[in-house]
């Protein structure tokens, strides 16, 4: 087959907009790329019409089964008063049987107009008495449940080991029934299982989306949305031997302590980078710290708004080196949730061991949205990759200064810094908090602003991204932690694997306030087309 008369671009040999080739496919790779129109007349020609051909998008960083599960749940994100929730509970919710879960999600119930205190166990014991609830704040690192799932929390020795800084307690000392971070993470893994059959359901409902946006590999943490990772791989395995999964999956195993990674060691023959064709074990997935807007992200100095607390780590510096040991030692790849500077530190210190063998296995720290010059100085010399989330910043750049304090802001979400570093980064979307669209992504790390232009000239804008070094997060770099693909660059070569799009507007001609406007016209996987706009 034969893609005929199209321009290139994959922000690395391909820039310039006004060339016309025609790309050469064979047996799901790219055979050749020839300059200008073929010669050659038949069914195997394709016309793109001029538009512009680019590799695929890898999302490096998403929670995808929690994002087809969502269907399920009620959508508490327009909800502005508590007796609007409850309404919306009831009428979602009308009968429920002894031990059913109500599970509402997109929660923000610091807005209500009817209250000036936040929502506790308490007052959820005015809805359904008999019956779990479970309501998750809008960015998935705090929820709120009632007595009944604090009273299967009090019999789980587990839940112990969790800091203390995790679980809200009253002037008694009681808990009040919100949780923060790892905490949550916890009662989602432990409480809120599904089948195999819901999780098949949950990512059929999911694919055509990432499709839409041409997203074709997916690094994804869904272990805690399912309870098992045997029920997960089978799911998306059973997808793959029934024909409906036409995308590439690596898989995540999010991990409490080393006696889970232990487990896992003991009972799969699977490690990083092994798999079926198409879904792989991925990393084992640990939480460092919280976030900045609970206060519980690490940081090395006092929150500016809470100078009583800089927040706190999960892991002793000599219990995280144990895990990536252990990891190193069984080809098991690490990505670390730490968003503040000091949990940072304390995963760069973990991936310096020798026996983290952090040069061959590409570990990763998720997030990173504070920094130093001596944290990138020490990343510089590792073989470590960054995963960033620049849709953030639409709606959370105007708060940073209040968390961190002005002295810091340059080392907030410092994108062009690790660049200067030549510390790999990827960008990614961490749905479903952040934006799938890959364009959205790349506008925040090219304009630093929100969708709106504010601020005008954009947040701490040295720290701006090129539009090429922005689209080479989500295509080419992201192929680093894909361990032992072959034909797997995410460029526009010879031998490389037939993963690309075609998009309705050169990336480099469009002005850079209107980058999140580019269109994905086409998705091709492997030689083959998984979607196109006029059929949909």
């Amino acid at each position: 087959m034969i893609i005929d008369n199209v321009r290139l671009y994959d922000g690395h040999e391909y820039t310039q907009s006004e060339l016309n080739y025609h790309v050469i496919l064979e047996d799901g790779k790219i055979k050749g790329i020839g300059k200008g129109r073929t010669p050659e007349k038949g069914t195997h020609v394709t016309d793109g019409k001029e538009r512009v051909l680019v590799p695929a998008f890898h999302d490096s960083h998403l929670h995808f089964l929690r994002y087809g599960l969502m269907k399920r749940e009620l959508d508490l994100r327009n909800v502005t008063s508590w007796e609007h929730m409850k309404e919306e509970v009831r009428t979602y919710y009308p009968e429920m049987e002894e031990g059913d879960w109500i599970v509402g999600r997109g929660l923000e119930d610091s807005g209500f107009t009817d209250r000036d205190s936040l929502l506790e166990a308490k007052d959820l014991d005015e809805l359904h008495l008999h019956t779990y609830m479970f309501f998750l704040h809008e960015d998935g690192h705090e929820c709120i449940v009632n007595h009944k799932v604090m009273d299967l929390l009090k019999k789980e020795e587990g839940f112990k080991d969790i800091p203390e800084d995790f679980k809200e307690k009253d002037g008694r000392g009681e808990w009040t029934g919100r949780f923060k971070d790892t905490a949550v993470h916890f009662i989602k893994h432990h409480f809120r299982s599904r089948s195999t059959e819901d999780a098949k359901d949950a990512l059929l409902y999911g694919i055509p989306h990432l499709l839409r946006h041409g997203i074709t590999t997916i690094h994804s943490d869904d272990l805690n949305f399912i309870g098992s990772y045997e029920r997960l791989w089978d799911a998306y395995t059973s997808l793959e031997k029934e024909g409906k999964l036409p995308i590439r999956a690596y898989l995540h195993h999010y991990i409490f302590k080393k006696d889970d990674l232990k487990d896992y060691l003991a009972n799969h023959t699977y490690r990083t980078g092994e798999g079926t064709e198409q879904v792989k074990v991925g990393a084992v997935k640990i939480f460092l710290d919280g976030t900045q807007r609970l206060h519980t992200a690490a940081m090395r100095i006092p929150y500016h708004d809470k100078e009583d607390t800089s927040g706190n780590v999960v892991y002793t510096q000599e219990q995280l080196n144990d895990i990536l040991r252990l990891a190193g030692e069984n080809s098991m790849q690490v990505a670390m949730h730490a968003i503040g500077d000091r949990a940072v530190e304390q995963a760069i210190t973990a991936l310096e061991q020798p026996g983290a063998r952090t040069d061959l296995l590409r570990h990763r720290i998720i997030h990173a949205q504070t920094v130093g010059q001596d944290l990138l100085s020490r990343l510089e010399k590792l073989n470590a990759v960054i995963e960033t989330q620049p849709s953030f910043l639409l709606s959370e750049w105007d708060k940073k200064e209040k968390w961190v304090g002005k002295d810091l802001l340059p080392y907030c979400d410092a994108f062009k810094s690790f660049k200067r570093s030549n510390i790999p980064f990827t960008l990614s979307s961490d749905l479903p908090i952040g934006s799938l669209n890959p364009f959205e992504g790349m506008f925040a790390a090219v304009n630093r602003t929100d969708l709106e232009g504010k601020p005008r000239g954009g947040w701490q804008p040295q720290e701006k991204l090129s539009i090429d070094e922005a689209f080479r997060g989500y295509t080419s770099v992201p192929t680093l932690i894909e361990l032992y693909e072959k034909n797997n660059e995410g460029r526009l070569v010879k031998e490389e694997r037939a993963d690309f799009l075609l998009i309705d507007r050169h990336p480099l001609e469009v002005d850079k306030e209107k980058i999140h406007q580019i269109k994905v016209v086409e998705t091709w996987i492997s030689g083959k087309k998984v979607y196109d706009i006029h059929q949909h």
